[in-house]
């Protein structure tokens, strides 16, 4: 098990540094297009309906065209994120109608352009933001949304970019305000958030950073935070044994009672802020704003006698719902810059072919995961270890989450 772990490990690297010379998909194409009579077609993963691993399949669609102000990009790989799983199930507010292909970023080449498209041209590298549709071999999004990425950025931390370190970077800049000398709290240090999170607040001089992560991600994250708690454990009076006033800011994905644990660790002036759709893989609980907002753990008046703040940040309802994009054009330029200066740069946990992704997502479902997962667009479908299988009940749905199971499962090794 340790060696195809190892194997695993080496294809995973060397696919991150590879960007050319892939042969072209069997019976496609040189671009991996498709063609049925007149029609162009690509491999898209499409969610049938909304349940458990099985309600998702690889399949061929018709390829999009740029509609007017929108890019035509070839996507080469796509991020894999928690609210996928989440869309899946149908377990988010106002869940779209099925067929659907899920996700909502990726990195590629720009194909073609829509009308009055502006600074952008056939071959550029880019990554973007899509509402839906993003696993798939063509998408078609807004120019609002897309970004051009440095040359010698690889296409898996490309889309390993947007929605970890973009979520990171408005959290700790534009809504708590990080500063030098500040303490963060986050918790699933060793996801993709977690991570970007970690990254960003050492760029500022004594940040001190508290996070939170299962034992056996331990010893590959100790290095990215300054103090690291089993997330089972009584973080809180870990945290005050070495800060006794707490912390300036917390990161909360988890809710449920790390809501009234986040508050009582803040300080005065600080800033505890909700994010992400965390809930059970199973779907047992109910959507965050009824899972979490309990009037005797969040009481108005208390926050008022303790100076205290309360916040909540969702990025994609900022890009979508709330026309946001400009802020965010910003946003994912200063970032650029932060990884030009290699002062930040994307933790790639693994590569899954499309294939692949019922697995991908059980990977996730275990919090097996350290960084992000991709799903490679030109990757050829590997065998599975056993225990990153996916295990699928009689009616074809995953078996509940059991805490502390992922203790004991090995792991593909990380990934650096």
């Amino acid at each position: 098990m340790a060696k195809e772990g190892v194997e695993k490990a080496e294809e995973t690297e060397q696919m991150i540094e590879k960007e050319a010379g892939k042969e072209p998909a069997e019976g496609g194409g040189g671009d991996g297009s498709h063609r049925l009579g007149d029609a162009q077609e690509m491999r898209a993963v499409v969610l049938a309906g909304f349940g458990g691993l099985n309600k998702l399949r690889l399949s061929r669609k018709a390829m999009p065209e740029p509609q007017d102000g929108e890019l035509k990009i070839r996507v080469k790989a796509c991020g894999l994120n928690f609210i996928d799983l989440m869309v899946r199930q149908g377990n988010i507010d106002n869940p779209p109608k099925t067929p659907l292909v899920p996700g909502f970023e990726c990195s590629g080449i720009v194909e073609a352009l829509g009308d009055s498209v502006k600074g952008y041209e056939i071959g550029d590298r880019v990554m973007a933001f899509v509402n839906y549709n993003a696993w798939a071999e063509v998408v078609c999004t807004p120019v609002e949304f897309v970004y051009k990425i440095p040359d010698d950025m690889s296409f898996s931390e490309a889309a390993a970019f947007p929605m970890n370190f973009v979520t990171a970077y408005v959290m700790l800049f534009e809504v708590a305000n990080l500063r030098e000398g500040m303490s963060v709290l986050v918790h699933s240090a060793g996801g993709g958030v977690g991570q970007a999170v970690a990254q960003l607040c050492s760029t500022v001089p004594n940040v001190t950073v508290f996070g939170t992560a299962s034992t056996f991600k331990h010893e590959a994250i100790k290095d990215s935070v300054t103090h690291l708690f089993d997330r089972n454990a009584d973080y809180v009076q870990e945290v005050k044994r070495i800060s006794a006033e707490g912390v300036d800011i917390v990161l909360d994905c988890l809710c449920g009672d790390n809501t009234g644990k986040g508050l009582s660790l803040l300080k005065p002036l600080g800033t505890y802020i909700l994010y992400g759709e965390r809930k059970t893989a199973s779907g047992t609980w109910s959507a965050i704003g009824n899972s979490w907002w309990q009037v005797e753990k969040v009481n108005p008046i208390k926050l008022y006698e303790e100076n205290k703040v309360i916040a909540g940040f969702s990025l994609l309802n900022l890009l979508f719902k709330q026309g946001r994009a400009g802020l965010i054009r910003g946003v994912v330029e200063k970032l650029i810059g932060l990884y030009n200066q290699k002062k930040i740069k994307p933790v790639v946990d693994s590569l899954w072919a499309l294939e692949e992704v019922k697995e991908a997502m059980q990977r996730i479902h275990d919090r097996g995961n350290i960084g992000k997962l991709i799903l490679d667009v030109e990757k050829t479908p590997t065998p599975l270890m056993a225990n990153d299988s996916t295990e699928t009940s009689e009616a074809g749905e995953e078996e509940e989450d059991h805490e502390g199971d992922s203790e004991n499962k090995e792991r593909m090794p990380f990934i650096q």
